[in-house]
């Protein structure tokens, strides 16, 4: 009686075993194809990585300090104390627009690729408050009080942009990989610029300028050790500062990038 009974329970889970197998080889297949789906996803959204995170992008020295992982910034800011005063709630707010700005400064490929690097560094630059020349032309470009300007929306051969002004403007790190390429670039300004740092210095000096000639860096926050990446603009023979000699160290800086290069002067004006 044991005997027959132990039977049924053993062709009972066969049944069920059995069973369970038919229902779960259509899961694994519709898993196997979510899977797929997923793979081929991925591979349509490998053009979404960050420039800078590219092989063939400039790697800046700095990026050896920057963050990889930001999970510690938002740890240490909910260790903060709640501060609900009018002057921190006036600072967040700046700050999240900040950040935004910041993201809708990123760089976009595809924008370059349409309109060629010329064209395409001239529309962020305008758009954004700045003002270009072009070869050839007496007038500067620039928005007007409607903010409409007048730049071709689309890739014009020969079109050599010579001069970029994007003085006061709201420009972040972010956006200055948007300015790039530019062979025949010879003037350069950021002055008045707040945001402007030894770090993106580092960023402009490596975004292939070979014809720069003169870079306006008056009233911005960079330091005497922002400047020793200016060895990679060859061309370069005019920067102007707010004060060459504020101090040894500005002076021996100036010093070492002149005697590096006879034709580059630091001045204030």
């Amino acid at each position: 009686m044991l005997n027959l009974h132990r039977n049924r329970i053993f062709t009972r889970s066969l049944f069920t075993g059995a069973r369970r197998l038919n229902h779960d080889e259509p899961q694994n297949t519709q898993l196997a194809s979510i899977k797929n789906k997923i793979e081929k996803d991925k591979k349509k959204l490998q053009w979404r990585t960050p420039y800078s995170d590219r092989p063939d992008s400039f790697q800046s020295s700095f990026k050896l300090f920057a963050p990889t992982n930001r999970n510690s910034e938002l740890v240490e800011l909910m260790q903060q104390p709640v501060d609900l005063s009018p002057s921190a709630i006036k600072k967040w707010w700046q700050s999240r627009k900040d950040g935004t700005e910041a993201f809708m400064q990123k760089f976009i490929p595809e924008r370059h690729s349409t309109l060629g690097e010329d064209l395409a560094s001239a529309h962020f630059v305008v758009h954004r408050g700045g003002s270009v020349r072009f070869r050839g032309q007496k007038e500067w470009i620039k928005m007007d009080e409607e903010e409409n300007y007048n730049l071709p929306q689309h890739f014009i051969p020969n079109l050599v942009l010579e001069e970029i002004n994007c003085d006061n403007m709201n420009l972040f790190y972010e956006g200055l990989e948007n300015i790039r390429r530019l062979r025949y670039l010879k003037h350069l300004s950021f002055e008045n610029v707040a945001k402007f740092d030894d770090w993106c210095l580092d960023r402009i000096s490596g975004n292939s300028f070979p014809s720069l000639e003169v870079l306006n860096l008056r009233r911005t926050a960079i330091t005497d050790r922002g400047l020793h990446c200016l060895y990679r603009l060859p061309s370069l023979k005019v920067v102007l500062v707010d004060d060459p000699e504020k101090n040894i160290m500005w002076k021996m800086m100036v010093s070492l990038l002149e005697e590096w290069n006879p034709q580059m002067s630091v001045r204030a004006s």
